[in-house]
């Protein structure tokens, strides 16, 4: 279902809930070890995200590899790949390419329900929440306020592998295309340098798929 939200060059794979173990689905030793202390059910959505990365691998012809989560849970992806996971009550996604397609990847998924009160102001500028009303009318089935959050979990997510910098939510000033499914991040603070071009600006893709808000940001190499 992410590939909705993502060029067709960019491998995916999606699941509705958690593999079983039981199933033959497991971790590599140092995947077991990051984990180890944590509750069942995040352990099960730990396990699950990373058997989705290794199938969408698997399809760009590429083995399967640990993948542990360092500072701010990034993924140290193997030589030539980017990369990005998510995971939301009831569904698990990943996406990878190789780094001749995109220099960095970010995906989201979010329930599209709305945000706990006090959230919104505290992830968004003035500027974003007055364009909220406008993109409810044109359409009232999605929740406008769950489709920002996730879109700046995406521009994040693509931000740090290209960084290894913060960005504060505020730092980065969201406009979405409610008819095109696209949404463009400015950002605030000098953007990252890829190959000797500075970025100051995101695009990406959302759509709201089965109950899911998903978003995605595939930064071309």
């Amino acid at each position: 279902m992410i590939e909705a939200v993502l060029p067709p060059d960019v491998a995916t794979m999606s699941v509705f809930g958690d593999l079983s173990p039981a199933a033959g689905h497991g971790l590599f030793p140092a995947e077991a070890a990051a984990i180890a202390r944590s509750v069942p059910h995040r352990r099960a959505e730990f396990t699950t995200v990373r058997l989705c990365a290794r199938e969408a691998m698997e399809k760009l012809g590429m083995p399967p590899v640990p993948l542990v989560p360092g500072e701010r849970g990034a993924i140290d992806w193997p030589a030539g790949v980017t990369g990005s996971m998510t995971h939301c009550p009831g569904f698990r996604a990943a996406a990878v390419a190789r780094a001749e397609v995109a220099a960095s990847l970010g995906i989201d998924a979010e329930p599209n329900l709305p945000l706990p009160d006090g959230i919104l102001d505290v992830v968004s500028l003035p500027r974003e929440r007055a364009g909220l009303a406008a993109l409810f009318r044109q359409r009232p089935d999605v929740h406008w306020d769950r489709v920002l959050f996730s879109a700046k979990e995406s521009v994040f997510k693509t931000w740090y592998p290209l960084t290894r910098r913060e960005l504060d939510f505020t730092e980065a000033e969201l406009d979405f295309d409610a008819g095109a499914g696209t949404f463009s991040a400015r950002l605030l603070v000098p953007g990252p340098d890829v190959a000797g071009r500075r970025h100051r600006m995101f695009t990406g893709r959302w759509a709201v798929e089965r109950g899911f808000v998903l978003t995605a940001i595939a930064l071309p190499a």
